[in-house]
C-alpha cells in the first residue's frame, strides 16, 4: 500500500516547477527582446561614421564670412591726357624700381600745350614788370607835381603875408589882400586835391598790379600743371612692386583717365571681405579674424569697414597678423570667422557639416556598446572648430558629427564593427 506524501511535500515540488517554467519564460521573453531589437533596429557601418566626443571647454562665438586676398598696397596707373601707346617696356609679372619706365605715348600735343603755356608765362612776366613801370612812372610824375605845387603855394602864402605887411604900412589896399587870400586858399585846396589824387593812384595801381600778378601765379599754376602732367604722361613706375596688369596695345588710342598699369606690392597682402547685412552689426574694426585658405589657417584683424552696404553685402578689410605666409596667393578666396565674443566653460562639439546655424537638431550619440539613440539637442553659437551644445548633450558622450540624414527618421542604430 502506497504511504500518502504530505501536503507541504506537494507544496513544495509545486513551487520548484513553478520557478523553473518562470525562469524559462523569462529567459524566453528576454531573448525574444534582445532577438527583436537585434532584427527591427537599422544599422550603419562604424567606419562610416565621424564620432567624436562633446567636452566643456572655451567657445570664441564668431560670424562667417568670406573674401578674396590682394595686395595690400596697389597702384594704378592712368593716362591723364588724350593718347596713343607707342612704345612697352615692360610686361606682366616684371619687377620694377620706382622710377623704370613702363610705356612711351605720344605726347606732341602736350609737349605742345607745355611750350604754349611756357610763352604765356613770359608773356604775363613782360606785362607785369610793363604794369609796375607805368605805375612808377604815373606815381612819380603826380609826386613832382605836388611838389611844385607845394613850391606854388609857399609863395601864394608869401604874398598874402606881403600885401598884409604894405596894407599895415598904408601902401596895400583891401582888395590886394583879398585877391592874395583867395589865390592862396585856392593853391591849398588844389594842392590837397593832388594828395588825394596820389594816395588814390597809388592803391589803384597797387590793386592793378596784384591783379597781374595774380594773373601771373595763375599761369605758372597752370604751367607747372601741364609739366607735372606731362611727366606723369611718361609712365614710370610710382614705387617698387611687380607689374599686375599693363596695356600692351600699341597704337590704339588712350582716353584721359584710362588705366595703363598697375603695380602691386606682392609681398604683403591684406582681404577684401563680404559679410551679408544681417551679420554687419557683430563685427567691428579690431575684431579677430580667424582665416582658411584651403585647408592652411591663419589670424589676423578687421582694419576698415565700409558703411554703405551693396546689393545686400557690408565690405570690410582684414590685414595678416602675418602676411608674409607662403600660402599667400593673391586672387585666392577665403572663409572668415570675425570673432565678436567668448564664453568660457561652454559644452562644445566639434563643427561639421550638419550645423547650419544655431538651432534645434537632432543628432545621434552613443549610448552603450554599439548602440546609437537619436537625440534632440540644442545648439547655440560656433566658429570653425566648435559648436556650443545648450542643451541635450552632456559633456564626456560621444556624438556622431558625420552626414546622418538618410537615417533621421530612425530613433535607435546599431554600429556594425568594421570589418
Amino acid at each position: 500500500m502506497d504511504k500518502e506524501i504530505p501536503k507541504e511535500q506537494l507544496k513544495k515540488e509545486r513551487r520548484k516547477l513553478w520557478m523553473k517554467w518562470g525562469l524559462i519564460g523569462a529567459g524566453v521573453v528576454a531573448l525574444i527582446v534582445v532577438a527583436s531589437d537585434f532584427i527591427f533596429s537599422d544599422s550603419v557601418k562604424e567606419e562610416d561614421l565621424v564620432i567624436k566626443p562633446a567636452e566643456l571647454g572655451t567657445l570664441e562665438s564668431s560670424v562667417s564670412a568670406s573674401g578674396k586676398i590682394v595686395p595690400l598696397y596697389e597702384q594704378a596707373i592712368v593716362s591723364p591726357v588724350s593718347t596713343r601707346i607707342m612704345e612697352v617696356y615692360r610686361a606682366e609679372g616684371d619687377s620694377v624700381e620706382a622710377g623704370e619706365s613702363l610705356l612711351r605715348l605720344d605726347l606732341q600735343s602736350a609737349e605742345s600745350d607745355v611750350r604754349r603755356m611756357s610763352d604765356q608765362v613770359s608773356m604775363k612776366n613782360n606785362e607785369i614788370e610793363q604794369t609796375a613801370l607805368n605805375n612808377a612812372t604815373y606815381l612819380t610824375d603826380l609826386e613832382m607835381k605836388i611838389k611844385s605845387k607845394e613850391m606854388a603855394v609857399s609863395h601864394l602864402k608869401a604874398e598874402v603875408a606881403n600885401e598884409r605887411r604894405l596894407d599895415s604900412i598904408g601902401s596895400g589896399t583891401g582888395d590886394r589882400i583879398r585877391q592874395a587870400e583867395l589865390a592862396y586858399s585856392t593853391g591849398l585846396l588844389e594842392l590837397e586835391q593832388l594828395r588825394t589824387q596820389l594816395r588814390n593812384e597809388r592803391k589803384a595801381h597797387a590793386a592793378a598790379y596784384r591783379s597781374k600778378q595774380l594773373e601771373g601765379s595763375i599761369t605758372r599754376r597752370d604751367l607747372l600743371e601741364m609739366e607735372r602732367t606731362l611727366e606723369d604722361a611718361r609712365v614710370k613706375a610710382p614705387r617698387k612692386g611687380t607689374i599686375t596688369y599693363l596695356n600692351k596695345d600699341l597704337g590704339v588710342s588712350i582716353a584721359a583717365g584710362e588705366k595703363l598699369a598697375i603695380i602691386s606690392d606682392l609681398s604683403h597682402f591684406k582681404i577684401d571681405g563680404d559679410i551679408s547685412e544681417g551679420s554687419a552689426g557683430k563685427i567691428a574694426i579690431g575684431a579677430g579674424v580667424n582665416i582658411r585658405i584651403g585647408r592652411h589657417t591663419a589670424t589676423g584683424h578687421v582694419s576698415n569697414i565700409i558703411p554703405q552696404s551693396k546689393e545686400g553685402m557690408t565690405q570690410f578689410s582684414v590685414i595678416f597678423d602675418n602676411d608674409n605666409d607662403p600660402h599667400l596667393r593673391s586672387g585666392l578666396r577665403t572663409e572668415l570667422n570675425i570673432i565678436y565674443d567668448q564664453k568660457d566653460g561652454v559644452v562644445r562639439i566639434p563643427n561639421g557639416q550638419y550645423f547650419q546655424g544655431a538651432g534645434d537638431y537632432v543628432l545621434f550619440v552613443k549610448t552603450t556598446g554599439d548602440r546609437l539613440e537619436r537625440r534632440k539637442v540644442t545648439l547655440g553659437e560656433s566658429n570653425f572648430d566648435y559648436v556650443e551644445v545648450v542643451s541635450g548633450i552632456k559633456p564626456g558622450e560621444m556624438v556622431v558629427i558625420s552626414d546622418m540624414s538618410t537615417h533621421k527618421k530612425s530613433s535607435k542604430l546599431r554600429m556594425k564593427p568594421k570589418s
